[in-house]
């Protein structure tokens, strides 16, 4: 990716939202929930006292409107700032 997060900021790709339910019902996309887990994609080097934990490759839980939505090379991403990540699943 040629997009280089400043500071404590993160790029995120978000996972796709569920298609059906575990009972196999569609889900239409006005009734789709927004994901909360995505994998990073690029990482700042965070501030001078506090490097960053989180790097390429994590997956990620983030709060439900967190970040800020960017498009680039005809995807979408989310730009948020390390402390918007609840959590890193490992």
């Amino acid at each position: 990716m040629k997009l280089k997060p400043l500071a404590d900021r993160v790029i995120v790709e978000p996972m796709e939202a569920e298609e059906k339910t575990a009972s196999g019902l569609i889900i239409p996309d006005t009734a789709k929930e927004k994901p909360q887990v995505g994998k990073v994609i690029a990482a700042g080097p965070g501030k001078k006292d506090e490097p960053l934990t989180v790097k390429a490759g994590d997956m990620v839980l983030y709060g439900k409107y967190s970040g800020t939505e960017v498009s680039y090379d005809n995807k979408k991403y989310l730009i948020m700032h390390e402390s918007d990540i609840l959590a890193i699943q490992g």
